[in-house]
């Protein structure tokens, strides 16, 4: 005790729910209603084990509550009765420590003795005697509508009075209390930030006989049961000997279930978890959703050293790698990725009887996923294809579901489940398969709350009562979420671009030279290479948009790889230019490597615009998959026109490059002697070519035509 505030512990056998409450009495109240206008302080134990201490008044006997007119009265907060002004600032009571062991409650605060505030403490004088009050009883949690710890009735027997001098030495300790229901006695909860000691000692009260001599430990206790959340790692200080291997399994006998032609699963440790006290051997274990309410800690070489591990769950944040709040800020989105499937949870932000969120652009057309609690209590989520807005296309579906769980608190509904990224079904017969998830594209959530859900016999007063007003588009991979218009601005110029390029410039830079060569000088080359950069300039620019609307290069739609992989050979293209063997002078024949050069430019080339085109076709149809462009089929339609023209045209020209290529054969076989001009416009790659060399051969039959010669 200082001159200003008096230390007070408070020690109860009670259980981890129920409070302690200790204070002082209206000085002029009568013995039978000390209660009324008492000022105490109530301490007790949160649901995560955390102790707490708050001022407490009581104008009432019942639980504190407020009026039509606003004023509270029951056994109420000080901060209560101040109103929003004393929140946080009308609390006469400090808490020091606390701490719960064997089913003893035990918390230390500091009480301010010569500071009165307001109208709802009471002053203490440290040198009179007072008469002091006490009651233990169950305490209601935190909600949405009061957000205090409440005591509740205290029943007839926990509850008296007595009168205290706190200036006087009082020696009237009676010992350790010993609490009658011990449920956490033999219980170790595990601390991510605190190593959990293992050792090896002989076997005095093991709680599940037949045991070995020598046991496991924790903390020096004596194989308890070791409590984890899921989500929190937890640490383990190995100091058994090194003929005890701790590991974390299935089995509840242990020692390795393999050897008894068992089978067990392993989730943490292993022989090489073994140390002594001089040098311990560290181990983390970090639980996940996906890990059982009950498994076992033992020795991998001898059966029943260790007990039960007891996994609960923590927060949905610990449980889960990434989370966004949907649009509204009504519903709180949680997943974490794997190799092969994504673990979902979802939690509303406020009171209804179901929960629903949905992939796609809004609830119609889209897979909805629903969980609520039946007539008895229990958890469901189920899925769902939905084609309309009535309760007759809500069409229950099979997906595969694991790891399902959905429970309430406080009317708040919270569903879990995982599921594949790709259902590998056949997609033909089940709508449900064709349900896949890519980790690289947004994934478009919406979500919906209603009053009511049935297994079956829906009907429209099943419908949501609040829903949201837009999809959010998830990012799986980056672990973040965006509004859906904002990044398709961004998709519409790749598209375009990618159009431009791979729709016009290419083909027009093949198509000027492939038919232009026959003209004069060397336009044809001059268009071929302009638009051929100018393509490749469109692409790099269209590629870095996409980079920029993802955030980094994931490969693995069919979009994608097509994409890459023209892009990859567009920009070989001019290194192969740059490479180019010397032109053959004119008469001469073409030489090796030129011959292969040229096959090896057209051939890349022209792989290259029909990878190009099949990227386009890929990219629109992943545009409608993905982001749900309503219009995307028109354009598809559009864009097979676009080629088929271009195909009609192709044909066309090349028609009419043959029958010009066969004219200058026929042509030729009238040739003046002393003409050896060579006609650019044969292709070495022409058939053509060919058969016009083979009619210049010696052992064919030409006629010459001689003409004089004018001195």
């Amino acid at each position: 005790m200082s001159g200003e505030s008096l230390e007070i512990g408070l020690e109860a056998a009670i259980g981890i729910t129920d409070y302690m409450a200790f204070g002082w009495a209206d000085p002029s109240a009568e013995d039978s209603d000390l209660m009324i206008g008492g000022d105490v302080a109530v301490a007790g134990f949160k649901e995560d084990g955390l102790p707490f201490v708050d001022d407490f008044f009581i104008t009432k006997y019942s639980e504190c509550a407020k009026k039509g007119d606003g004023v509270a009265e029951g056994v109420c907060p000080d901060s209560v009765y101040e109103g929003p002004d004393g929140v946080g600032l009308a609390n006469s009571s400090m808490l020091v420590y606390g701490h719960r062991s064997d089913g003893v409650s035990f918390v230390r605060y500091r009480w301010h003795t010569s500071k009165v505030k307001g109208n709802y403490d009471r002053p203490v004088n440290h040198t009179a005697n007072m008469k002091v009050i006490w009651a233990l009883g169950p305490i209601k949690p935190p909600d949405t509508i009061n957000p205090y710890y409440l005591p509740q009735n205290h029943g007839a027997e926990n509850f008296g009075h007595l009168v205290l001098n706190i200036s006087e030495h009082v020696n009237d300790c009676k010992g350790p209390l010993d609490a009658e229901d011990k449920e956490d006695q033999g219980v170790i909860i595990a601390d991510g930030n605190v190593p959990l000691v293992v050792s090896s000692a002989p076997a005095m009260h093991y709680p599940n006989p037949p045991n070995p001599a020598k046991v496991l430990y924790i903390n020096k206790k004596e194989a308890p049961v070791l409590r984890v959340e899921r989500g929190v790692p937890v640490k383990f200080s190995i100091q058994a000997g090194h003929d005890v291997a701790l590991y974390i399994t299935s089995d509840p006998l242990g020692g390795n279930a393999t050897m008894r032609n068992q089978t067990e699963t392993i989730y943490a440790g292993g022989p090489e978890a073994h140390g002594v006290q001089a040098s311990p051997t560290e181990l983390v274990w970090a639980p996940d959703r996906n890990t059982p309410d009950n498994i076992y800690y033992h020795s991998l070489y001898d059966q029943k050293m260790g007990w039960r591990v007891e996994v609960v769950d923590g927060g949905l944040s610990d449980m889960y790698n990434n989370s966004v709040v949907l649009d509204d800020q009504q519903v709180t989105f949680f997943w974490s990725l794997s190799k092969d499937s994504i673990s979902i949870a979802a939690r509303g932000e406020k009171k209804s009887g179901y929960l629903a969120i949905g992939f796609g652009s809004g609830m119609v057309n889209s897979y909805v996923y629903v969980g609520w609690m039946d007539a008895t209590g229990i958890g469901h989520v189920n899925s769902y294809w939905i084609d309309g807005k009535n309760a007759l296309s809500v069409h229950r579906t099979r997906e595969n579901l694991t790891h399902v769980r959905c429970k309430t608190e406080n009317g708040i509904i919270t569903l879990e489940f995982t599921r594949p990224l790709d259902p590998s079904c056949r997609r033909e017969r089940r709508v449900e398969c064709k349900n896949i998830i890519d980790p690289t594209s947004p994934l478009k959530v919406v979500w919906a709350m209603g009053t009511k859900w049935t297994n079956d016999h829906l009907t429209d007063r099943n419908m949501h009562s609040s829903t949201s007003n837009r999809p959010i588009r998830v990012q799986l991979l980056r672990g973040s979420a965006e509004a859906e218009q904002e990044l398709l601005p961004v998709l519409a110029v790749h598209g375009f671009m990618m159009f431009v390029a791979w729709g016009i410039l290419f083909p027009g830079g093949i198509l000027a030279a492939r038919y232009l060569k026959h003209l004069k000088g060397d336009g044809w080359y001059r268009i071929h290479v302009y638009l051929q950069y100018s393509g490749l300039v469109i692409v790099l620019l269209a590629l870095l948009f996409a980079v920029a609307e993802l955030r980094g290069f994931y490969v693995s739609s069919t979009h994608v790889k097509f994409g890459f992989t023209t892009i990859f050979l567009a920009c070989i293209q001019p290194l192969n230019a740059f490479l180019r063997p010397q032109k053959p002078a004119n008469g001469e024949q073409a030489p090796f490597n030129r011959v292969i050069w040229e096959y090896f430019h057209a051939i890349v080339g022209r792989c290259a615009i029909v990878l190009g085109i099949a990227a386009l076709f890929t990219g629109l149809k992943h545009l409608g998959d993905r982001y749900g462009v309503e219009n995307v089929h028109g354009l598809s339609w559009a864009l097979a026109i676009w080629f088929l023209i271009a195909a009609l045209i192709v044909f066309y020209l090349e028609y009419h490059e043959r029958q010009r290529i066969r004219r200058q054969i026929f042509e030729r076989s009238n040739w003046v002697l002393g003409n050896l001009e060579e006609d650019d416009s044969l292709d070495l790659l022409s058939q053509s070519r060919t058969t016009a060399n083979k009619e210049f051969l010696p052992s064919a039959r030409m006629e010459v035509q001689l003409e004089p010669l004018n001195r």
